[in-house]
C-alpha cells in the first residue's frame, strides 16, 4: 500500500481487509474507519529473531502493528518523512529512521561486521562491537524520517558517494560500505561530531542522505 505525502512532515496509508503495516508507537496521528492498533513483539515480518537482533545491537524500536479498514495518518517529532517504494530490492535502514512501512515486507536485520552497523560504525569503533542493521525487502513502500529532508545520492562504481554518518539515512542496491577517518575543516574550528569518520559506499544503488546532522 503506498504512502500519499500531506505535507513534508506527514503521511497518509490507506488498508483494507487483508492487508497491515507496522509503525514507530505513538506515530499515529489521526485516524478514519474501522481500524485496530495493537503492540507488535515479534519485530514485523522478520519475526522474533529479528526483535532479538536489534535488541543485541541497542537499536530496537517499539512497533505497533495496524490493521482494519480505512486511512491512517502517521508523523513523528515533527520530522520529515521521505517515501521509499520498493520493488522487490533490499533497504537498509537504521531502525530509529523507520516511520511505517507495509506489513507485506520482510523485516531482518544483517550484521555489518567488526565495525557495527551504518550508524552504529562509529561507536563501534570505540567499543569494538559489531552492530545491526534493519533490513526490508519485497514489493511495498517504506516511510522513514529525516531531519531537514531527504536527498538521493545515485551510487555507481565510477563514482563511490562519502557520507557523514550522521547524515546516512538508508540505503539500498549492490552497494559496500567502508567506514574511513578523515580530518575535516570542521574538526579544525572545533566541531569534532561524527566528521572524524566518512562512509564511504561504493557499487551501484542509491543512498539517502538528510539535510541535517542532528540525530533523531
Amino acid at each position: 500500500m503506498p504512502f500519499t505525502a500531506l505535507n513534508s512532515r506527514m503521511v497518509e496509508a490507506r488498508i483494507g481487509p487483508g492487508q497491515r503495516l507496522f509503525s514507530q508507537r505513538g506515530a499515529m496521528l489521526a485516524y478514519r474507519g474501522e481500524v485496530s492498533f495493537t503492540p507488535n513483539i515479534q519485530g514485523g515480518q522478520g519475526g522474533v529473531g529479528s526483535m532479538i537482533g536489534r535488541r543485541i545491537a541497542g537499536e530496537a524500536t517499539p512497533l505497533m502493528t495496524v490493521e482494519g479498514t480505512g486511512t491512517v495518518m502517521f508523523g513523528h517529532g515533527g520530522h520529515h518523512v521521505h517515501v521509499i517504494d520498493l520493488t522487490g530490492e533490499t533497504l537498509y535502514v537504521e531502525a530509529d529512521r523507520l516511520l511505517a512501512f507495509d506489513g507485506s515486507l520482510q523485516q531482518g536485520t544483517m550484521f555489518m561486521g567488526s565495525q557495527g552497523g551504518v550508524m552504529g560504525m562509529v561507536r563501534g569503533q570505540v567499543t569494538g562491537q559489531g552492530l545491526f542493521t534493519t533490513t526490508l525487502k519485497g514489493v511495498g513502500s517504506v516511510a522513514v524520517m529525516a531531519h531537514g529532508g531527504v536527498i538521493e545520492l545515485p551510487i555507481t562504481p565510477q563514482r563511490p558517494v562519502h557520507v557523514d554518518p550522521q547524515a546516512y539515512v538508508a540505503h539500498r542496491g549492490d552497494v559496500r560500505n567502508k567506514l574511513s577517518t578523515a580530518l575535516g575543516w570542521r574538526d579544525m574550528v572545533g566541531r569534532g561530531s561524527g566528521e572524524a569518520f566518512q562512509l564511504e559506499l561504493s557499487g551501484q544503488g542509491t543512498v539517502y542522505v538528510q539535510a541535517s546532522e542532528e540525530k533523531l
